[in-house]
Formats: C-alpha cells, structure tokens, sequence
C-alpha cells in the first residue's frame, strides 16, 4: 500500500516537472490526493508517526484543491 502511494506521489511529481500535468489540473491533484492517503495509511499501520503526520497533511491540502478544483468548476 505505501509503495502504491509512493509511486503515484512521484508519478503525479514527474509528470509536472516534465510539464505534461498543470499543479491545477485534475489528474496531479487526484495522483496527490490518492498517493498521499495510502502512504499515511501504510505510516499508520507501522506506527511510523513523522510520516503520518506529512502524508496526513499532504493528503488534506490535496483534498482541499480538489475541492477547490470542483468548486471552481461550478
């Protein structure tokens, strides 16, 4: 599960960098918001709590630009 996350974290990562995804578009928020949740919740499972704490706060600010994204939609 944290290597699934991981991987899609520098998935959605690569791909902006090589600027095929916008930080804004749907894709690298979805990669951000996804990637992060199973890192922390593999980081939960080992009770490793520094990475608990950063994916859990990756995972929230992605949460809250795809609500942004969504809301800007509307």
């Amino acid at each position: 599960m944290g290597s699934i996350g991981v991987t899609l974290l520098l998935i959605a990562f690569l791909m902006n960098l090589l600027k095929k995804w916008s930080q804004d578009g749907l894709p690298y928020i979805l990669l951000n918001t996804i990637g992060a949740g199973l890192a922390c919740a593999s980081s939960v499972l080992i009770h490793f709590f520094p990475f608990i704490i950063l994916e859990g706060t990756w995972m929230l600010v992605s949460l809250f630009a795809l609500i942004k994204y969504f809301n800007q939609r509307n």
